[in-house]
């Protein structure tokens, strides 16, 4: 499977990687660090052609312009190995960029996860996951609370990522066109 998404701008990434450093080092999570790059997701998705879903992704990156997205409070969803995250606010443009993403993608996909579907996806910034238990999501979420996680990030790219041993490494980033004022 790979994962359509977006990475975050190097402010944003630096942000986020101190919050994800300081999990570890107080709680040894460390798992969401599989994925290097932190990002939100639209899909994963297993396809036939790697170049023809480059070249999708690379029209609709094309024929979009760069948009801010806004970030607020912590999310959980719940189980045995609970996942906790920044969720990022639905927006037109965000939901309108997720439905063109499907539609480009739809006939090149063999399958697509199902939390990826328009009335089930729920944009976020990962911060722990796999290696999380009900156990300490109190202790993780008290020391998470003494933030404050209203953030205004920029959808400026569409970004491949690919399973490489236990890490998801880029496979290729396509950047968004700024709109050229005349």
């Amino acid at each position: 499977m790979l994962a359509i998404t977006s990475l975050l701008s190097p402010p944003h990434v630096l942000h986020i990687n101190a919050i994800i450093k300081k999990l570890e080092e107080k709680f040894g999570l460390d798992d969401v660090q599989a994925t290097l790059d932190p990002h939100l997701t639209y899909q994963l998705a297993g396809v036939r052609k790697l170049s023809a879903l480059k070249k999708v992704l690379a029209e609709v990156a094309d024929t979009t312009e760069p948009f801010p997205a806004f970030t607020t409070g912590l999310g959980v969803f719940p189980g045995e190995r609970p996942v906790i995250y920044i969720p990022v606010l639905r927006s037109n443009a965000l939901n309108a960029l997720h439905q063109r993403i499907l539609t480009a993608t739809a006939p090149l996909c063999l399958a697509t996860d199902k939390f990826s579907s328009p009335d089930c996806w729920l944009p976020h910034i990962s911060l722990a996951l796999h290696d999380t238990t009900p156990d300490l999501l109190g202790p993780v979420l008290r020391h998470l609370n003494e933030e404050t996680y209203n953030l205004e990030i920029t959808i400026n790219n569409l970004a491949i990522l690919r399973q490489e041993g236990e890490l998801f490494v880029r496979e290729e980033v396509f950047r968004m066109k700024e709109k050229v004022m005349g």
